[in-house]
């Protein structure tokens, strides 16, 4: 017997279904129309596309593959979900990790990593103290309408700077 309290994920026939507190089921995949299915209990969010995600990270990649240097991209949706991961030829193993840590600093921040930097210093306790961040340069968020949907975080080159602008380079793509 299920708790009214209880939430339940699961699939029935194919389609993804909810049990809310009511104890009535919502399936993800009804053919209502969207502007139908207004709800007091949803939202909706903006994710970027695995195309999208894919021509950024290329871009990237491309960009500091240009400036030689070997670096791992790596394209973050607002929920932390990796979308897309490109480790370069010869990039270091450590790169991986740095370029995931970025993009989910820059997307759960909104900002540039290089532009929360100073917020991480000191002795006492602060942000570099949340689990996942890395405060070093190379993460950029990508914004629709001034919110962060995404971020793109690249590792290996010499200089987060140049990290940076290799991100920004994926950011731009687009535009």
């Amino acid at each position: 017997m299920m708790n009214r309290r209880t939430a339940v994920l699961g699939t029935v026939a194919g389609l993804a279904t909810v049990v809310a507190s009511t104890g009535v089921a919502l399936a993800a995949n009804d053919p209502a129309p969207a502007s139908a299915k207004k709800s007091p209990i949803t939202q909706s969010t903006q994710v970027l596309t695995i195309d999208a995600a894919s021509r950024a990270a290329s871009k990237a990649l491309e960009a500091a593959a240009k400036g030689g240097h070997r670096v791992t991209v790596v394209v973050m949706d607002r929920s932390g979900v990796v979308r897309v991961t490109l480790h370069g030829d010869g990039a270091g193993p450590q790169t991986d990790e740095s370029a995931k840590r970025k993009a989910f600093t820059a997307v759960s921040f909104g900002q540039p990593t290089s532009a929360l930097v100073a917020r991480a210093g000191g002795t006492n306790p602060s942000v570099r103290d949340i689990p996942g961040t890395l405060f070093l340069a190379g993460g950029v968020p990508v914004t629709v309408d001034g919110v962060a949907v995404a971020a793109i975080g690249v590792g290996g080159a010499p200089s987060g700077d140049l990290d940076e602008k290799y991100a920004q380079a994926g950011v731009d793509a687009l535009r």
